[in-house]
């Protein structure tokens, strides 16, 4: 919610608004110390300051988001943020950089097929090749945005391609068609609502009027962008409309008047983080009014910062490592498949290299964290103890009674998810142990920095050691979270119902039932899928019951798939093992569907399925009693009803119906 008012604030002009929630997203963030929302407040921040024209912010926080991103799995966002910090580079003349966070945002979006964030991030990527003055490959990367934004209905990247040819063209000398695409883009920013590309676009349009010569229609479009743009208060919509104002009276020999248009120019740019060759062009056209009034001081000085900008932009170095970046990208896109094999072989022999040379020091480092950890991991086993004699004894006593038997397969669950969770506990133990050997490593550099003296050097890695510590602390709080949650799911039900929210409770179980089964067999694979309906309300559920639910219709439909996978590859036949599960909210009852593509389950014995005891699974391998405890769960328990759509050889969905 914040992070939208941020951006409605930004596009309307209120910075003021935009900064005041953006520091109480901030705030946010610091409470909630989640990952997810730290890497979208730093998303947010990029996008505001980038649109203050305040670029060595914006790149600042975008570089904190993306890893952020990446780490907990949100492929959309992280290629969402990469072609926002590509922009921000772009407007430094950073294009090599620029074109790197392009490509790397273009090959997510291709691979998970979105269409709509590809044309975002290829509009940007045809700006930067026009800024190379690659004008060939920039317009074929325009014509193909503005193709997907039609098909996509994206009006905002169709006018933004619109507005850009524009200026390609006007660099390109051809006014007509520089004109015919900035009135397109203005007419488009009309329909939109946004002022401030319809000021930018109108610009466009009266440079290519003056151009050619009709300075009245010239003059007419320059006043509307000026007022359009005082009214959206960015810096860069007012650098184009009142620069565009200064050359249409530049090009009528009005040196005076266009003066003061061209300083208010300059003077928008004054806090903006932006080096690019327009500004400079700027300067060169002041520094000629200037001389031509007579003030050969400050048309000099106005033209040492022409060239100082011009020079930086349009230096060797730059381009070249521009166009060989987009070299290297279309090669590798060939030879995409075999990269990624050499790569993931090389950083296992490099992670082999650096655990040999670093043992002695991690070993000491794993020990000072297990000492830390000590008390809180003697309190965990203590209470694991306790909970194995209560099994233990619940074992006993189950073999007495139909009804203790049951007892006994709610206490089977436990051991999936005590499987599932190991598993999760492994991932935050990877990442403290990885950055315990990084800091290992940083530990031996500051000494060489220091033996030789460099203690700026020796600070600058103290302070990369300082965050390593953070973020094993970060970790071992985030396992320690997840040993309490283990203990949570052991406790035995209350039997009160409590509001409940099922998507996260299927997704947390359907998670841990991969994990476990993955702990069972280390040779089992299969796709989850899940599809949960955004709007479900809360259900008034015991959610350890249904919880036990949900884990054992989805431990049978891994079952299905894993023996089905053995026969097929036995066979010599390709399968690929699914597993889906989805929410749907319907009227007077909440739907959830848990469907596998296994073997199926004959018909001559469903109507059997969710007796006490019966069970489809070889001797010894299932006690028959799961579907069953489900069952009574579900109907006698929720008032719900359990239901089995079944197709021999096709797969088979269970279908749960709770009252609302």
């Amino acid at each position: 919610m914040r992070a939208k008012l941020v951006h409605t604030y930004s596009y309307q002009g209120n910075s003021k608004a935009a900064l005041k929630q953006l520091s109480e997203f901030k705030q946010l963030a610091e409470q909630m110390k989640d990952s997810g929302t730290f890497a979208n407040y730093y998303n947010t921040a990029g996008l505001y300051y980038g649109m203050q024209s305040k670029y060595d912010s914006s790149i600042y926080f975008y570089e904190k988001a993306i890893p952020l991103y990446e780490k907990i799995g949100n492929r959309m966002r992280t290629g969402q943020g990469a072609s926002n910090l590509a922009i921000a580079y772009q407007q430094q003349s950073n294009y090599s950089k620029a074109l790197f966070y392009q490509q790397k945002a273009l090959k997510i979006q291709e691979e998970d097929g979105n269409l709509s964030s590809m044309a975002y991030t290829l509009v940007n990527m045809a700006n930067t090749y026009q800024n190379m003055g690659d004008n060939q490959r920039a317009e074929s990367y325009f014509l193909k945005t503005i193709d997907l934004a039609k098909q996509k209905q994206l009006t905002n990247v169709e006018l933004y391609a619109y507005t850009n040819l524009s200026s390609m063209f006007l660099d390109m000398l051809q006014w007509q068609k520089a004109y015919d695409f900035a009135m397109e883009a203005a007419k488009l920013g009309g329909k939109m609502g946004d002022k401030g590309i319809q000021a930018a676009s109108l610009s466009k349009a009266a440079l290519a009027k003056a151009r050619q010569n009709k300075t009245d229609e010239a003059l007419a479009l320059s006043k509307q962008a000026i007022a359009l743009a005082d009214s959206v208060n960015q810096p860069m919509i007012i650098q184009q409309a009142y620069s565009g104002m200064g050359y249409v009276l530049k090009s009528q020999k009005r040196w005076k008047e266009a003066i003061p248009f061209y300083e208010k120019a300059l003077a928008s740019l004054k806090d903006v983080d932006q080096f690019i060759e327009e500004n400079g062009s700027f300067y060169r056209e002041l520094s000629e009014c200037y001389e031509q009034t007579g003030n050969p001081v400050k048309a000099l000085e106005m033209y040492k910062q022409y060239t100082l900008i011009a020079d930086s932009v349009h230096s060797k170095d730059n381009i070249q490592k521009a166009t060989e970046l987009t070299m290297n990208y279309e090669f590798e896109k060939k030879e995409q498949a075999e990269k990624v094999k050499q790569e993931a072989r090389d950083e296992l022999n490099r992670t082999r290299l650096i655990g040999l040379l670093s043992g002695l020091a991690l070993s000491l480092i794993i020990i000072v964290g297990a000492l830390i950890g000590y008390r809180n991991k003697q309190r965990a086993n203590a209470l694991l103890k306790r909970q194995k004699k209560e099994i233990e004894q619940t074992l006993e006593k189950l073999k007495d009674t139909q009804s203790q038997l049951i007892q006994s397969e709610k206490m089977a669950s436990l051991g999936e998810l005590t499987a599932g969770i190991a598993h999760e506990i492994q991932n935050p133990l990877n990442f403290v142990n990885n950055f315990s050997e990084v800091s290992n490593e940083l530990v031996k550099e500051v000494k060489d920095e220091l033996a030789e003296g460099n203690l700026q050097s020796a600070k600058e890695l103290l302070d990369d050691i300082e965050e390593n510590l953070t973020k094993i602390t970060h970790h071992g709080k985030r396992a320690d979270g997840i040993v309490k949650g283990m203990l949570q799911h052991s406790r035995s039900s209350t039997g009160n119902k409590e509001p409940t929210n099922l998507n996260a409770l299927a997704d947390e179980y359907l998670r841990l039932a991969y994990h476990g089964m993955r702990a069972k067999d280390g040779s089992f694979n299969a796709i989850f899928r899940t599809s949960f309906d955004p709007a479900l309300e809360k259900a008034e559920v015991v959610p350890q019951d249904m919880g036990r639910v949900i884990l054992n219709l989805i431990n049978n439909a891994f079952y299905a798939v894993a023996e089905k996978s053995r026969k097929e590859k036995s066979a010599g036949n390709h399968f690929e093992p699914m597993v889906t599960i989805s929410t749907h909210q319907q009227p007077g009852q909440i739907e959830i569907r848990i469907s596998d593509n296994g073997n199926g389950i004959p018909g001559e014995v469903k109507d059997k399925i969710f007796q006490p005891f019966f069970t489809t699974k070889p001797t010894g391998q299932g006690t028959g009693l799961g579907l069953s405890l489900s069952y009574e769960i579900v109907t006698k328990g929720h008032g719900g009803t359990l239901v089995l759509e079944s197709t021999k050889e096709h797969g088979t969905t269970f279908i749960v119906r709770l009252p609302r």
